[in-house]
């Protein structure tokens, strides 16, 4: 069983680039896989490894400055969820690309998991799902407002021309770990909203520590791991990813017409042009030709 952390901070690095090399050594000698952001608020990522290795990695993070009070999110998975160890140096860790939110100088009011029925339920109160309209599709909380927004960039240009909808309203919002919402509640006080509240720990948390049979989420949550999905308790859902746009897909619509394999599912065929085809085509055909050379290689023991 592998070990799944998720994380995010918001403090000041002066030299994020400076951190990069530590980290991804430390992680290569540990064998933990994922991905991490650097930048000069802070550092956001998903990594999976064995507890021991894990554990290296909190400690190493928590050392770098002013993540002494880091939090983080664990889960596990069957399977590896990571092919590989990626440390990336960004402008934003969640880019929102409004350069005068600052999460460190004021956020919204955090609700804990155990609350956030009580909250949502009341009629005064407006529930915004922060995060792209893919992961809205399969699942969200009831009653949630769905921007239906391709990149967390939109969300700022489509409050402006949905403001009016809240008037008089309470805002919560929610995303899958807390760090969109940490700079959307900024965000939203910064243009003149008080009552604004967030998740605390996002959909992760709510669902590893809120009971299904109380549970307000309908569906699954969509996580950017090979698992895909996630439901209650964790547990990793029925979901696989469509590997030519990147959206989740469920078994069975690997038997629709539409679905060819690292070229296009029903999402995304009308997207694409031939010539696109063609070239996701060639692309899979070297993936394949390259798993093959990989299990030759190994007497035949991967990918089975």
């Amino acid at each position: 069983m592998h070990i799944v952390c998720a994380l995010y901070h918001f403090t000041r690095f002066s030299d994020p680039a400076a951190l990069k090399p530590a980290l991804l050594d430390l992680a290569l000698a540990q064998g933990v896989t994922g991905s991490l952001l650097l930048a000069h608020e802070g550092i956001n990522g998903t990594i999976a490894g064995s507890r021991a290795g894990i554990d290296a990695m909190l400690a190493h993070i928590r050392a770098l400055p002013g993540c002494a009070d880091l939090e983080w999110k664990e889960s596990t998975a069957s399977e590896p969820p990571f092919p590989r160890m990626k440390v990336k140096l960004k402008r934003e860790i969640v880019t929102m690309g409004q350069p005068d939110v600052d999460p460190k100088a004021r956020v919204g009011h955090y609700v804990e998991p155990q609350d956030w029925n009580d909250l949502i339920r009341s009629p005064d109160v407006a529930v915004i799902d922060t995060r792209n309209d893919y992961e809205v599709a399969i699942g969200t909380f009831e009653g949630a407002v769905d921007p239906q927004t391709e990149s967390f960039r939109d969300f700022p240009a489509w409050w402006e021309e949905n403001k009016h909808r809240f008037h008089n309203k309470r805002i919560a919002m929610f995303c899958t770990g807390g760090i969109r919402c940490e700079k959307s509640t900024n965000f939203l006080i910064g243009q003149g909203v008080e009552d604004v509240y967030h998740l605390k720990g996002g959909i992760l948390k709510y669902l590893e520590e809120v009971p299904q049979e109380d549970s307000s989420w309908q569906g699954e949550c969509f996580v950017f791991d090979g698992r895909v999905s996630v439901g209650h308790g964790l547990a990793e859902g029925p979901h696989l990813i469509c590997h030519a746009c990147r959206r989740p897909i469920l078994p069975e619509d690997r038997q629709r017409p539409e679905y060819e394999h690292g070229v296009s599912c029903h999402h995304c065929i009308g997207e694409t042009s031939e010539a696109d085809k063609a070239r996701f085509r060639e692309r899979q055909k070297q993936i394949e030709l390259a798993r093959k050379r990989g299990e030759n290689h190994m007497g035949g023991a991967r990918g089975v």
